[in-house]
C-alpha cells in the first residue's frame, strides 16, 4: 500500500491576552519519535508519519512571534504548541534622519 498524504487539522490562535499564540495540531496515532515541528517568526512547518500516512503542512503567522521561547507537548495525538508574540517595535532600527 502506498503512502498517503494528508493536512493535519491545524487550529491557530492568540490566548485570552493576545501574548502568546496558542497553536493545537491533531496527529491521530503518530509517534512522537515521528514528529517533527518547526516554527519562524512568521511561519511553522509540521511533518508526521504512521504507517501508510504522511501528515505535512505549512501555515503563515500574521504577527510575528520568538520561535526560541516557544513550548509545545505531545499527547494522545494533539500536538500543543504556545510561543509569545513579539512586542511591536522589538526589533525596530533607528532611522537616522539628515
Amino acid at each position: 500500500m502506498s503512502e498517503r498524504k494528508v493536512a493535519p487539522k491545524v487550529y491557530a490562535y492568540p490566548d485570552k491576552n493576545h501574548e502568546n499564540l496558542l497553536v493545537e495540531i491533531e496527529l491521530p496515532g503518530v509517534a512522537k519519535e515521528n514528529i517533527s515541528f518547526k516554527l519562524h517568526e512568521d511561519s511553522f512547518y509540521i511533518h508526521a508519519t504512521k504507517e501508510s500516512v504522511e501528515y505535512a503542512t505549512s501555515y503563515s503567522i500574521c504577527c510575528p512571534v520568538r520561535p526560541e521561547e516557544a513550548e509545545a507537548k505531545y499527547a494522545d495525538g494533539l500536538l500543543e504548541v504556545k510561543v509569545p508574540y513579539k512586542k511591536p517595535f522589538e526589533d525596530a532600527v533607528e532611522v537616522k534622519i539628515k
